[in-house]
């Protein structure tokens, strides 16, 4: 297992590096040349060829590109993403002001999905191939099939423009957050519960299933205290997944609810031009989700005997 765990942090150290070299280059492949942008963004917008060669040499833009790339690096490794092109604010201090807003919707996602999802799942199992397993499969398949930014718009025209409940836009208390995190949540929500079900599903067909079930005990105490903890390991692999998927996959959503997330300001910076922010965004998100995965990966093995004994086969 230990031969395992190290291979898995080469593998992450590897992974992590490519990030940044694709994020780096991103940059640099993207149309429209840094030092004039950035001179347009001051007022300049007629620039002279002096002076945006001068703003190159500023911007260290005419250093060779392995240079170029340390020298983000080392700031990258500070906390120093550089300065929007757009505002000339720091970046770094951009997403500070930001991600707790995107990390807040990720939660109550993630809340929501977990409640839902295994709920409704359980229900499934224990009721399959009735007519409850089944309307709960094809509500599952409905919320597969449906865009997330459909759901939105839907939700905004029922909850907000015809009831009146919600508030439509805008970062306040929970009731800002029910409708973006259930936009978010619904595709999450339908995946939970099908691999909830199946997984308990896989249990019912085992010996100390039977032994319990013959011996007469509460449903309570055997689906939920016996069942249910040998059925959730899938689950909590999931949901660490859809943790980051969900902080790199908010961005439409944020537009939508107007929510000054991370995401948001990806988009908007796109139209902008903000390279320095969007790479600070790319870089943090597959971060986030690569460290999430590998972190689960190996919880996985440590806590479930069966995925241990592959891993030390591995050694073997």
């Amino acid at each position: 297992m230990k031969k395992y765990i190290i291979e898995r942090m080469k593998s992450l150290f590897i992974v992590l590096v490519g990030i940044t070299i694709i994020t780096f280059l991103l940059g640099l492949i993207t149309p429209g040349d840094p030092a004039e942008l950035s001179l347009s963004r001051g007022g300049n917008y007629s620039p002279t060829s002096e002076q945006i060669e001068q703003r190159r040499e500023e911007m260290g833009l005419n250093k060779p590109v392995y240079i170029q790339y340390l020298d983000w690096i080392k700031g990258v490794l500070k906390g120093d993403f550089g300065e929007s092109y757009s505002s000339n604010e720091s970046v770094s201090e951009m997403i500070r002001r930001k991600l707790p807003i995107t990390v807040k919707l990720a939660l109550y996602s993630i809340g929501i999905t977990s409640f839902l999802g295994i709920s409704l799942g359980i229900i499934s199992a224990i009721y399959k191939d009735t007519l409850i397993d089944g309307s709960i499969n094809l509500m599952n398949n409905i919320m597969l099939s449906l865009p997330n930014f459909w759901l939105a718009l839907l939700f905004i025209l029922f909850f907000s423009e015809i009831l009146g409940w919600l508030p439509t836009s805008g970062n306040g208390g929970w009731k800002h957050m029910l409708m973006p995190a259930f936009s978010l949540s619904l595709v999450t929500i339908a995946t939970t519960a099908r691999v909830m079900r199946s997984s308990m599903i896989q249990e019912f067909g085992k010996q100390y299933y039977l032994a319990l079930k013959s011996k007469g005990i509460s449903k309570f105490n055997l689906y939920i205290r016996n069942i249910l903890p040998n059925s959730i390991l899938p689950i909590l692999t999931l949901l660490a997944n859809f943790m980051g998927s969900i902080l790199g996959g908010s961005a439409v959503i944020e537009t939508i609810f107007a929510l000054p997330g991370i995401g948001s300001y990806a988009i908007e910076s796109i139209y902008l031009k903000d390279f320095p922010y969007l790479q600070a965004y790319v870089l943090i998100t597959g971060f986030v989700f690569v460290l999430v995965t590998t972190l689960i990966d190996i919880v996985s093995i440590i806590i479930d005997p069966k995925i241990r004994i592959g891993a030390d086969s591995y050694e073997n």
